[in-house]
């Protein structure tokens, strides 16, 4: 890879490729259920040209990636990640389909049929007892579906030492479903285990919540589909390099059939606001620049402790480029979109994010950190201009 990266030596070089001025790189990753695979090929892509995330942070099945990501060593991560995605859509579909989108829509459509009536392979399994012939309180009455399955895969597949290894930032979104709070679980503060994965990725009304102490969590993405205002909050002067990765679009055509619509409200729902998140961040920033300079006005004996800090922490502000990359929906693709998990669906959206990675890589001018003073820039490949 050629400039503007530059290479990192001694106890850094675990931290792969980043560009000039960058102290951290970061993986952000969306929910998105069977749209997931996408995210896979993008870390490829990101460990082809040697770029290795310092934080890994995900929703749902983007909590799902980032364990594995996180969570195995280098040399292993994208054999791991071949090996969730090859499990979870093993099942055979059809022995042949005609070319033409009418034929692949149909078969997508028996696909998507198979995930509701049987589950999927290593990841969840359909209740013995339908929830509305249980009792409340008993544990088939509140989801159609059972994880125990993608518990079974995390801990084979994840090495959760290596995952809460100080070396590595990992935190995963999740929702309290007493009080209705997003939490994100973060290792610089607890231990992460299976149950916090799948925490992240228990959508009601499918899957049941998880038990995480005395507390039960469902899918972060019932209020933020996207960990990026987390990222985005961290009080520091890290200026960071964002690899952010959406797999529904808040932009799209004018529905003209109800599958179209019902699609089209699932994007809307699911997408990730960067926009308005980017924005509040930048008006943040800008009130902190106009705190320090006026602070540099007030001569420093008429300053308090607490205010020389401040104006100290002020002048080292954080400089942000964010590369957002959006899986962008194929014609043949409805609602079901996000579990419709055939091995062909899979390997298509895996080399989506694949190739959409390597060409945002080439844009060299993009990877470049923003100037001093600048806040954050955002790029997004398939707009190609800056927001």
């Amino acid at each position: 890879m050629n400039a503007p990266f530059v290479a990192t030596t001694g106890s850094e070089q675990d931290k792969g490729w980043r560009p000039d001025r960058c102290a951290r790189v970061a993986l952000v990753l969306q929910g998105g259920g069977a749209l997931g695979a996408y995210q896979a090929g993008v870390y490829q892509a990101l460990h082809e040209a040697e770029i290795e995330p310092d934080w890994i942070s995900g929703v749902s099945i983007g909590a799902i990636n980032s364990s594995i990501i996180a969570g195995n060593p280098r040399e292993r991560r994208l054999e791991r990640l071949h090996a969730f995605w090859d499990r979870i859509t093993s099942r055979k579909v059809w022995a042949h389909t005609p070319d033409g989108d009418v034929f692949r829509q149909m078969r997508n459509a028996t696909s998507s049929f198979f995930t509701m009536a049987l589950g999927q392979p290593g990841f969840f399994k359909p209740r013995q007892m339908s929830p509305w012939m249980s009792p409340a309180g008993a544990q088939d009455a509140t989801s159609y579906y059972d994880t125990e399955p993608l518990r079974e895969t995390l801990i084979e597949l994840v090495d959760f030492d290596l995952l809460n290894n100080a070396s590595r930032r990992f935190s995963v979104g999740a929702v309290n479903a007493s009080t209705g709070n997003f939490i994100y679980f973060d290792n610089s503060d607890v231990r992460i285990e299976a149950e916090h994965i799948m925490a992240s990725g228990a959508l009601p009304p499918a899957f049941p919540t998880v038990k995480i102490g005395t507390d039960h969590y469902w899918d972060g993405g019932l209020v933020s589909n996207t960990p990026l205002q987390h990222l985005l909050a961290q009080d520091d002067s890290a200026n960071t390099l964002v690899f952010q990765v959406d797999l529904f679009s808040a932009r799209g055509a004018l529905p003209r059939t109800l599958q179209d619509v019902m699609a089209r409200q699932k994007d809307i729902m699911y997408s990730s606001r960067t926009r308005n998140t980017t924005d509040l961040f930048s008006r943040l920033q800008g009130w902190k620049k106009r705190a320090y300079q006026a602070l540099l006005k007030v001569p420093d004996d008429l300053l308090s402790d607490e205010d020389r800090k401040l104006r100290d922490e002020l002048a080292t502000l954080p400089e942000m480029t964010i590369l957002q990359l959006i899986y962008q929906q194929k014609s043949y693709e409805g609602d079901a979109k996000d579990y419709e998990f055939s091995g062909t669906s899979m390997r298509e959206h895996w080399q989506s994010g694949y190739e959409d990675t390597r060409r945002t890589l080439s844009r060299k001018d993009w990877l470049a950190m923003p100037p001093a003073g600048t806040g954050i820039v955002t790029h997004d490949l398939h707009r190609e201009f800056d927001r």
